[in-house]
């Protein structure tokens, strides 16, 4: 399977909740969401955490089932020497985003690492709001 065929299959998984198969397409070593200096991580959005490790990604689609995502269209795929990148929009019962998703992949197909491109001003919002709901 070619690179843009595993991200179209990830995207297609994720549409039926099949963290699983997603999971089997990461390099056991993925580095998931990692940033040198990213606000939204340095806000505490939990989605945006970095995760190094296949294991641990499991608990970023935890994180993101708590959204209540309505619904998701890939708008374009785009292809580069080893990395993926996919104009994405997502609607959930907080927000409706407009994302850029950048995978990186190893000779041998897997991906070994994963990034959001989004509005993270919007995304500390709605965290800090979903956080003082929770504590009231």
């Amino acid at each position: 399977m070619s690179n843009v065929q595993t991200v179209k299959a990830i995207y297609e998984a994720f549409g039926k909740g099949d963290v699983p198969f997603i999971l089997s397409c990461l390099d056991e070593n993925v580095d998931w969401e990692k940033w040198d200096d990213n606000y939204a991580q340095q806000a505490g959005v939990p989605y945006m955490r970095h995760i190094k490790g296949r294991d641990g990604v499991v608990n970023f689609f935890g994180e993101v089932a708590k959204l209540g995502v309505k619904g998701f269209e890939v708008l374009a795929i785009m292809e580069g020497e080893n990395k993926i990148a996919v104009h994405f929009t997502i609607s959930t019962e907080n927000f409706d985003e407009d994302e850029i998703h950048l995978w990186t992949f190893n000779d041998e197909g897997k991906i070994t690492g994963f990034r959001h491109y989004l509005d993270t001003a919007k995304h500390i919002a709605v965290a800090e709001k979903v956080r003082s709901s929770a504590a009231s």
